[in-house]
């Protein structure tokens, strides 16, 4: 076992009143148990809370007055890492559950439609199952250079193919979008990781579906995938933004901190606080 605190602050100017809608809090997941959170905002505003059952994405809804507005979240959350088998094999189309099935489909960001003849051309020859996705992981590690600043919020897995370059939303994507081209259900994680090389921030990876689970893959390494605490689960970035605002507001500032540790002794139950 392993545990993440977590310190998240975010200060915007908002220029007429706006309204939020924040995914920033640990999700409510198997693979971690969130043992205390604490979520303040300045100024007091109602803050209303509510969640997605399906994939345990928590979402923070609240309207902001014009002037200065400050979230800061700060939780400790357990991880337990689960241990990945050497093979899992893919699951006929035909047996994909009705709840998983719209993983397979084209997204706003994942076109899979169009990339189809390059996935197969790619990957079409490979055995299937879980050694395809990590070549499809190693090929997209491989060929898409890292790059801050190159793409943008608008930027689409084709784009990023024609373009190779990124960040971690835009591997994730095309990760994504390959693999749903393969008939293989897959879909966006966000969450916090610690990274070796500063400055921190979330992160996003892809899930697959072999064998009946789901099994993240990262192909930028930039992080142990196993560290990572989840946010929000969802097609594509559409679904998953941490913060989505209607209204005219400037972002002034996004801090992360994070700090990981071993963890071995049990600990107290849930304790969160809305202040």
């Amino acid at each position: 076992m392993h545990t993440t605190l977590i310190d998240l602050a975010l200060d915007y100017d908002v220029a007429s009143p706006a309204h939020f809608l924040f995914n920033i809090e640990a999700a409510f997941h198997d693979s971690q148990r969130v043992v205390e959170e604490r979520l303040t905002v300045t100024p007091s505003v109602k803050v209303r809370h509510f969640s997605d059952e399906r994939n345990g994405n928590r979402f923070i809804r609240l309207d902001a007055p014009k002037g200065r507005l400050s979230v800061n979240y700060h939780a400790t959350v357990e991880i337990n890492p689960v241990q990945v088998p050497l093979h899992l094999d893919e699951s006929p189309v035909t047996q994909v559950p009705d709840e998983v099935l719209r993983y397979l489909l084209p997204s706003r960001y994942c076109e899979s439609d169009t990339l189809s003849r390059a996935a197969q051309q790619l990957f079409g020859r490979l055995p299937p199952g879980l050694s395809r996705v990590r070549a499809v992981e190693q090929w997209i590690h491989d060929s898409i250079y890292y790059m801050p600043g190159f793409s943008n919020s608008t930027t689409t897995a084709q784009e990023v193919f024609v373009q190779r370059a990124g960040v971690c939303r835009d591997f994730a994507h095309l990760g994504i979008t390959l693999c749903r081209a393969l008939n293989i259900p897959a879909r966006l994680v966000v969450g916090y990781v610690h990274f070796d090389e500063p400055p921190e921030d979330f992160h996003a990876v892809f899930e697959a579906w072999l064998d009946g689970r789901w099994m993240l893959f990262d192909a930028t390494r930039m992080a142990p995938i196993e560290r990572l605490v989840r946010i929000g689960t969802g097609r594509d970035a559409k679904d998953v933004a941490f913060a989505t605002i209607f209204g005219g507001v400037q972002m002034l500032r996004k801090e992360l901190a994070l700090d990981e540790a071993d963890w071995s002794a049990a600990k107290a139950p849930l304790q969160a606080a809305v202040v």
